[in-house]
């Protein structure tokens, strides 16, 4: 493993925090911190945790002795100095005579002695750190030594490697009897550099940061040599597999099944999927005995409230679609039974006390197709990936030195139903559009860009398709990590069904379609060449057309419904002199909304119009409105506020009638105006 250390950076960072006010040991407590969070096979989403102990001053200026210690939240990838709260360490040394210490009092004395009441939570792990002597301490989750931490034997591989520069301490679940039994591990030898917590991960420390640090890197290294030089077979293979249905045909019915699965838990709704394939993946999901490895459990026990306790592996998706779907239908159930039997027999073990969390699972392991991630969320999913990856990486490197055996049936419930573990989680409520796909035509700019930006505010996962992909890729980037930018000509059949196949791949399926994508053609209908005419309605009518034929068959398939949301404008019940080859093709594409509604309804999808008038766009420029405005013989600002309201109307307001359109689940059919208030515009 790199050693990523670099003095000049450590010291621009000690020179940045510094005129800040922050401290050297805080400011290199945060650069090495990030240093092990970069790295994905040491600590990943909020994994692993890392302290100082320093002094500081209390708001009386006396200078009280302090651990630093990270907190719930933080990621270390890009922990900032509050990530580190500070508590006051003397009170947390007399805990330690303690025999024995709730969590809610542990929890309690921790936030008591915080410097800053307004501060995180500091780590589960508060007391270890502080009754390892050290100035600095790391933990990660690394993947290898896990593989290490995960063995039957453990501790006897651990001295092979390490021999007695490092200590050992069985498994203890988090928190006030595990922080004394590491203790008393360092106590027996204060010479060690690390501590192995078995079936847990790996503590190092040192009188610097980088003493510390180098230490970590240095103990993974070794283990990662050992393994290498291991000789051994590990995972038992067949030949290579591949499944021989197409994933676009896969996702969106394994959504539509998790989904309603959920639903009739009565949980979310929608769910969004996270397709993962890698070498290393693969030689897990494709193992002889990929059933058997999948019980064995998580690899570290933090990993349970993201991936549940196991995977659900599915059959090799082959032959005929329809029965590989009433097989994983079935496996799935049976799933879910077995979650909720386990459930009761681990609540009537500690007391009947527990509330039963959604029996959903949260991995799909899929021969031949590689592993789902399944979140409420695209970042969700993507979190339950990287971590089934992380798994798979321990698990690999677990059986070429023995068998991978991580923690049982009762410590794994514990800890998934741990109430300071759920914590990490939060409890935000979700927003009302969360886990829904929606694909935005004309993405880059002008009303599609804005109504981008209000799906994403509302939660929905977001695809913005252009054919100007650099202004779809700046626009996502401005949305979120999850937004999705993909290059789309809606006038090109086979561009849409690229585009359309790419969105299914990220997030398992489509919910919502706002079809807005178009450009406005001019020409009086006696002298008009047809050209023109014919690369209106390509655009202005086939183009939605064809999106929306793509995206009714995703729906169709996930069983969810959805809705088609179109942007047609006044044009179609209210032309314009001189603008026909346009407003003919808004009117066709009015017609194909009703005829979507009526064809679809009975699918639960949706169709509706939005009808905006006079929005600045690439298409409504400035050259336009110039022109238009002449026209009708008046200026631009009277033309861009010419409505009953004498406002001009802006891209947000129709992005807004979408949304509205989107979570009005009795509508369709139906054509919404955003024009100001133009009565030869009115429908009704």
């Amino acid at each position: 493993m790199q050693n990523l250390w670099n003095g000049a950076d450590a010291a621009t960072m000690v020179r940045h925090y510094a005129s800040k006010g922050i401290s050297e040991d805080v400011s290199l407590r945060t650069y090495s911190s990030r240093l092990l969070g970069a790295n994905k096979w040491l600590v990943m989403h909020g994994g692993g945790n890392t302290s100082v102990k320093t002094e500081m001053r209390d708001v009386y200026g006396d200078l009280v002795k302090v651990l630093c210690v990270k907190g719930s939240g933080w990621d270390l990838a890009t922990i900032e100095p509050a990530g580190h709260p500070a508590v006051r360490i003397d009170p947390l040394f007399r805990l330690r005579n303690l025999d024995k210490l709730s969590d809610e009092d542990m929890v309690n004395v921790q936030r008591q002695n915080m410097l800053d009441s307004f501060g995180p939570n500091p780590s589960v792990e508060t007391l270890l750190h502080a009754y390892i002597p050290h100035k600095f301490v790391d933990h990660t989750h690394s993947t290898t030594s896990i593989a290490v931490a995960d063995q039957d034997d453990a501790i006897a591989i651990g001295q092979k490697i390490w021999g007695n520069r490092v200590g050992y301490v069985p498994y203890i679940m988090p928190g006030f009897t595990l922080a004394k039994a590491a203790g008393e591990a360092f106590d027996a030898d204060p010479t060690v550099e690390g501590l192995l917590l078995v079936k847990h991960g790996l503590f190092t420390f040192g009188a610097t940061a980088k003493e510390s640090y180098d230490r970590m890197i240095q103990l993974v290294s070794e283990a990662e040599a050992y393994i290498a030089n291991s000789g051994s077979r590990g995972l038992v293979q067949g030949v290579t597999l591949t499944a021989p249905i197409e994933l676009s045909a896969i996702l969106p019915a394994l959504r539509g099944l998790i989904s309603r699965a959920a639903k009739d838990e009565g949980s979310h709704s929608h769910w969004v999927l996270d397709h993962r394939v890698t070498d290393r993946l693969m030689q897990v999901v494709n193992a002889d005995n990929i059933d058997e490895l999948a019980k064995r459990g998580v690899a570290t026990p933090d990993h349970v409230i993201r991936t549940k306790a196991f995977p659900l592996v599915l059959a090799r998706p082959e032959g005929d679609l329809a029965a590989w779907l009433t097989d994983t239908k079935s496996r799935l159930a049976t799933y879910i039974a077995e979650y909720k039997a386990l459930f009761a027999k681990q609540n009537a073990r500690v007391g009947g006390i527990k509330k039963p969390l959604d029996p959903l699972p949260r991995v799909l392991i899929i021969p031949g197709l590689g592993v789902l991630g399944i979140g409420k969320t695209a970042g969700e999913a993507k979190i339950v990936s990287d971590v089934s990856e992380a798994w798979a990486e321990s698990l690999i490197d677990a059986e070429r030195i023995g068998r991978f055996a991580p923690i049982g049936e009762n410590d794994t419930f514990d800890m998934e139903y741990w109430s300071l573990e759920q914590a990490k989680l939060g409890n935000t409520k979700p927003k009302r559009l969360a886990g829904q796909v929606v694909v935005v035509t004309g993405a880059g700019s002008g009303i599609g860009a804005a109504t981008a930006k209000a799906f994403a505010a509302e939660g929905a996962e977001v695809a913005l398709l252009d054919l100007d992909f650099e202004a779809a890729k700046a626009m996502a980037a401005g949305i979120g990590k999850t937004a999705l930018p993909v290059i789309c000509d809606v006038m090109s059949p086979h561009s849409v069904k690229v585009a359309v196949a790419a969105v299914v791949a990220r997030f398992g399926g489509i919910d919502i379609v706002v079809s807005n994508a178009g450009a406005a053609f001019q020409g009086a209908m006696a002298t008009v060449d047809e050209a023109v005419l014919h690369k209106s309605f390509e655009l202005n009518f086939y183009g939605h057309q064809r999106i929306c034929q793509g995206a009714v068959a995703v729906m169709k398939a996930q069983g969810l419904g959805g809705a088609l949301l179109f942007n047609v404008s006044k044009q179609a019940v209210n032309p314009g002199k001189d603008f026909g080859p346009y407003g003919l093709a808004k009117a066709a594409l009015l017609a194909l909304v009703r005829q979507y509604a009526l064809e679809h309804g009975a699918d639960g999808i949706r169709s509706n119009a939005v009808n905006p008038d006079r929005i600045r766009s690439n298409l409504l420029n400035n050259d336009m409105i110039a022109a238009r405005a002449k026209a009708r013989g008046v200026s631009e600002a009277e033309y861009m506020g010419g409505n009953l309201l004498m406002r001009e109307v802006t891209a947000e307001d129709v992005a807004q009638a979408f949304v509205h359109h989107a979570i009005m689940p009795a509508t369709t059919g139906d054509v919404t105006t955003v024009d100001g208030g133009n009565v030869s515009a009115m429908l009704r």
